[in-house]
């Protein structure tokens, strides 16, 4: 079902409707976090605010917004709230991977307004051939938002007899999957990152594609979305683009939370009776605001480049690809550390649950270990290709 038109709202307009709501999600953050889920309320309050549209088809009513938006978007989300902005960012990646499906599939999953895809790329199911179409079986943990979703995006590796092993994509209803409510985490809490199991899912084969010439580009097969400028990226630059706007945000929100607190302080045990006299203070905030500064760089320059690269239709060499992935790495390392240094300076008092640096600096931790955004295993593969080898990953 195709949608009526509506006004597409500019950058502006989405990212200031959403800066609207920061007070309202962050006063959810923290029952998010004890129930281990964004808050309802925050879901709505996102829908009506258009950020789930972001990366739909504009035939549905969506966007198509480019990863510029989504950046700024996720940062105002992530300053509110990290679990509300990871979950929000990675809604955003399986809604454009299902723009590659056939049109009619896409009918389908569009027809519910405002709809929620989650995902992964972890090929951690087999499917076997059936009689139209596949039937899979397996298990994906770190399936973020899944309890407010309506679709996932599976990857198996599909086994036929006289062929190679072959790793395939496919678009499931929710309603399709068991969920295994394991959630007990130290960070990203309120993410509802849960996994889900399928017993015998029969997907029908024009749900399927395979995964690899979906990482590369152009292994889509939607003739409606072939010539929009959203599609004209391969899926690894989409998704790190679409990530890195939460972990920007979370280091902001840290710096605001210190700055808030800096007037009240003193330094226990020292002649301070303002911290903010004190020379340490100037170094470690001036210190921290720069590592900002710099995760912004990195952050915009990889959004810009899918963004222009969106624009022209041109193709991406193996070094482009890769230093998509450095730069979302390197917004990961030094948003971390800054919230390291801002965390360390907010001293004894910081460490009760109700205070906001110490969400933030589990949730950051927990970003940076997540496989495909981890610091140290992005700048190894930036640095590989650099040095003139071949990727030692498929996921470029």
């Amino acid at each position: 079902m195709v949608l009526a038109a509506t006004d597409v709202p500019t950058r502006e307009q989405i990212v200031r409707r959403v800066s609207e709501l920061v007070p309202q999600l962050r006063g959810n953050a923290a029952w998010a976090e004890e129930n281990r889920r964004v808050h309802d309320d925050s879901i709505q309050a996102l829908a009506d605010a258009g950020v789930f549209r972001l990366r739909t088809p504009a035939r549905f009513g969506g966007f198509e917004s480019d990863t510029r938006t989504l950046v700024e978007v996720a940062a105002e989300i992530g300053r509110a709230d990290g679990s509300t902005g990871w979950t929000a960012s990675v809604y955003w990646i399986p809604t454009w991977m299902a723009g590659l499906f056939p049109d009619h599939v896409q009918d389908e999953v569009f027809s519910t307004p405002d709809v929620r895809v989650c995902g992964t790329l972890s090929p951690s199911a087999m499917a076997m051939p059936a009689e139209g179409g596949i039937v899979v079986n397996g298990k994906w943990g770190f399936i973020s938002g899944a309890l407010h979703a309506h679709w996932q995006v599976i990857v198996a590796v599909q086994i036929a007899e006289g062929s190679e092993p072959m790793p395939v994509m496919a678009l499931v209803p929710i309603s399709d999957l068991q969920i295994v409510d394991d959630w007990h985490t130290s960070g990203l809490k309120g993410t509802g990152s849960v996994s889900t199991v399928a017993d015998n899912v029969f997907v029908p084969a024009d749900r399927v594609l395979p995964l690899g010439a979906v990482v590369q580009g152009g292994g889509g097969a939607s003739q409606a979305n072939a010539g929009a400028a959203m599609y004209r990226s391969p899926l690894l630059p989409v998704a790190s683009a679409s990530s890195v706007g939460a972990v920007l945000g979370m280091a902001r929100a840290a710096r605001e939370a210190f700055l808030a607190r800096l007037p009240e302080r003193k330094i226990t045990y020292t002649n301070y009776a303002s911290q903010a006299e004190a020379p340490l203070t100037h170094l470690q905030v001036a210190d921290a605001t720069l590592k900002i500064d710099q995760a912004e760089f990195h952050a915009y320059r990889l959004a810009d480049l899918v963004d222009s690269k969106n624009a022209e239709g041109s193709e991406w060499s193996l070094e482009e690809r890769v230093r998509a992935r450095a730069d979302m790495g390197a917004v990961v390392r030094l948003a971390k550390e800054a919230v390291d240094i801002l965390a360390t300076a907010s001293g004894g008092s910081s460490i009760y649950s109700e205070g906001t640096i110490q969400r933030i600096t589990r949730d950051i931790q927990a970003v940076s270990l997540h496989a495909l955004m981890h610091p140290d295993t992005n700048a190894e593969l930036y640095g590989r290709v650099l040095c003139g080898l071949e990727p030692n990953s498929l996921y470029v």
